[in-house]
């Protein structure tokens, strides 16, 4: 907002003094704290089950691919086209 008054000519009034850049450590910091209370909610959320699910989706199995392209009606597409 203080942007378009300047650019528009307002009257800026009282400005706030910047705030000094933040030391990398304590960007650190604060990003393993806000991680850290991400998994505790996400915790706190799910049950025993569904952490387990999320836990060992990657080594679940699945079976495998069947089929190809050919579908079973592309044979009647081709003679009708004849």
């Amino acid at each position: 907002m203080g942007f378009l008054k300047r650019l528009l000519g307002g009257d800026s009034g009282p400005t706030e003094p910047a705030a000094p850049p933040a030391a990398p450590a304590d960007v650190e910091a604060d990003e393993k704290a806000h991680e850290l209370d991400l998994a505790r909610s996400e915790q706190d959320r799910l049950s025993d089950l569904q952490q387990r699910q999320l836990k060992y989706a990657d080594y679940a199995w699945q079976p495998p691919a069947q089929g190809g392209a050919r579908r079973a009606d592309d044979e009647d597409a081709a003679k009708e086209d004849a």
